[in-house]
């Protein structure tokens, strides 16, 4: 084969393989969405960011493979490649890892709630020891109040006697 053939043939490996990668790399995020809720903000947020960077690897395939011309079967190898992988690898991916990082993460819940149990002990005793300590305060104040307000006005009437 000639020289044009075997890049015209590489350019569009290329591309397929450039498909399958961007829907890899959103199957990340799609993983990451279900393992972390997020608000519509930060969807948006993470789907430019995706796009940004779906642009920018596109963009420099382009420019290394076919100095930066657009050809239509590079665009349907990419196209194929997502499909692919989006019908095949992609549903067993996300649903797989998915599952795997939300028990990871309940395993880790469970274990941090049996080691912060003692501190959980220790905040809610503390807490009533310092609930005492304002009503008991409150009181004091109160009563050293009652004392001041009679001793003012033992003063007054002992000023006014004199």
């Amino acid at each position: 084969m000639s020289s044009p053939v075997i890049s015209e043939n590489l350019f569009l490996l290329y591309s397929f393989g450039m498909g399958i990668f961007i829907t890899f790399v959103y199957d990340i995020f799609r993983i990451w969405r279900r393992v972390c809720s997020h608000s519509r903000f930060w969807i948006s947020v993470e789907d430019i960011l995706f796009w940004l960077f779906s642009a920018i690897s596109v963009f420099y395939l382009m420019h290394t493979q076919s100095n930066g011309t657009l050809r239509w079967f590079a665009v349907f190898g990419a196209l194929i490649g997502m499909i692919i992988y989006k019908k095949t690898i992609s549903p067993l991916y996300v649903k797989g890892f998915s599952f795997l990082l939300n028990k990871i993460i309940a395993l880790l819940k469970k274990i941090l709630s049996i080691i912060g149990k003692p501190f959980r002990l220790l905040e809610k005793r503390s807490r009533k020891v310092g609930k005492q300590a304002i009503s008991g305060s409150r009181r004091a104040a109160g009563l050293i109040k009652k004392r001041l307000t009679a001793f003012v006005k033992l003063l007054k009437i002992t000023v006014s006697k004199h």
